[in-house]
């Protein structure tokens, strides 16, 4: 399937933010013992 655009649809998978606790979704299987996080929280912490 393909979204818009012509790109290929990712797959997401389910997650926890490491900072916030809220669910979140993101496009590549969390690792356990590496923290995820939310898009809010995310952000932020972009160095770019």
């Amino acid at each position: 399937m393909t979204e818009e655009g012509g790109r290929p649809e990712r797959e997401m998978h389910d997650a926890v933010c490491a900072k916030c606790g809220k669910p979140c979704k993101v496009p590549f299987k969390p690792t356990e013992g590496r923290p995820v996080y939310c898009r809010d929280c995310f952000k932020p912490r972009s160095r770019f």
